[in-house]
């Protein structure tokens, strides 16, 4: 009995149709892909972090050819918030919010209009050097995560449009 469900779950595992997004590594379609994007410049530290980010994970074959055309839109805010009696902030929390749209370089168009984002709390201690270190933490960490998610939806937009390819 055992062996018979065995067989019938790989079977219907084997018609699931699932496919690794970076089959062929460097040289498959989709990072060959996502190496013809470039990456607009962003304003501020912020946009400095991502733009870098997005252009390491971008650009694993290293192509020259640009294709596509990738503006992004950021919102960094810090908002205080757990308040003690003397009205002194106790805890922040910082936000990256990021809107890109991929851009077809040759016609002009919109192909991929999205959004992306993460948040993390900061503990507001005494020194003050502490905190805006512990914000510039932050900062690098949420870059590194928002940029994560930017480059997955890229490569899922790549693995599903055969035209991308």
């Amino acid at each position: 009995m055992k062996h018979a469900l065995l067989a019938a779950a790989a079977l219907g595992l084997s018609g699931c149709q699932l496919q690794p997004v970076y089959a062929g590594g460097a040289n498959g379609p989709v990072a060959s892909t996502l190496s013809t994007i470039s990456v607009s410049t962003m304003e501020g530290q912020v946009g400095w972090l991502m733009y870098t980010k997005l252009k390491d994970r971008l650009a694993a074959s290293g192509s020259n050819q640009t294709r596509y055309r990738l503006d992004v839109k950021l919102d960094d805010d810090i908002t205080g918030f757990g308040i003690r009696g003397d009205r002194a902030v106790t805890r922040e929390r910082r936000t990256l919010r990021a809107r890109f749209q991929l851009v077809d370089v040759s016609t002009g168009a919109v192909v991929l209009d999205a959004t992306a984002g993460s948040d993390a709390g900061i503990d507001v201690v005494s020194s003050e050097y502490a905190t805006v270190a512990a914000e510039q933490t932050a900062a690098e960490r949420l870059a590194d995560v928002v940029s994560d998610q930017i480059v997955a939806r890229l490569a899922q937009f790549a693995a599903s449009n055969p035209t991308a390819k």
